[in-house]
């Protein structure tokens, strides 16, 4: 059974008992799980699995003593650093907007739209900045966004989306430098499921 004491009258000091055994630690949370339970989080960790490290580690509690979500990001925080690793990721490069016109040039067919759509992968949410062309119909990824990772989503840093923003404002920049729609159906949250330019128009 895994229980927590105050370690010598001391409030900023905490102590784990386990079968007895009482000794000094920075992380309750941390040094209440047992040692293959600290293992497998931490090959998530190296593995870049922030969502599956968090659930490990309220997993391995008792409903009834399990650390709040805040709490347990904390530690898997401070686990990534310990480990030299980034917990959060680095915002993609801003949008250069010439360098998209002439991409836009270059592409083969006649572009008829500029579409940001969301997508999203083991990393969190981003936007694509696509265009979309006929003779022969197809669309193009110019661009991927990304400012974090879906962390976000637990700390209360979204919404509003910066991605969502900067592609709102590059792509209406640019469908109006070749005089075509711009399209961005859900802007204010992720969705898969946004109506596309192509089954609107």
């Amino acid at each position: 059974m895994i229980r927590f004491v105050l370690g010598n009258g001391d409030p900023d000091r905490w102590t784990q008992s386990r079968g007895g055994l009482t000794t000094d630690m920075d992380s309750p949370i941390w040094a209440a799980l047992p040692a293959a339970e600290r293992s497998a989080v931490d090959s998530m960790i190296q593995q870049d699995q922030r969502l599956a490290a968090v659930a490990r580690i309220r997993e391995a509690f008792p409903a009834e003593s399990r650390p709040g979500l805040y709490d347990t990001l904390d530690v898997v925080a401070e686990r990534y650093r310990e480990l030299g690793r980034r917990f959060e990721r680095y915002p993609t490069p801003p949008l250069d907007l010439v360098t998209l016109v002439q991409t836009v040039e270059a592409l083969p067919g006649r572009t008829v739209a500029i579409e940001a759509v969301w997508d999203g992968d083991t990393d969190g949410w981003c936007v694509d900045l696509m265009a979309l062309t006929d003779d022969p119909p197809a669309e193009h990824r110019l661009a991927m966004i990304r400012h974090g990772s879906d962390m976000r989503l637990f700390n209360g840093t979204v919404p509003p989306w910066p991605e969502a923003q900067e592609a709102e404002k590059v792509g209406r920049a640019l469908a109006e430098q070749f005089a075509v729609p711009f399209n961005f159906a859900g802007p204010g949250q992720p969705d898969l499921d946004a109506p596309r330019w192509r089954t609107t128009s």
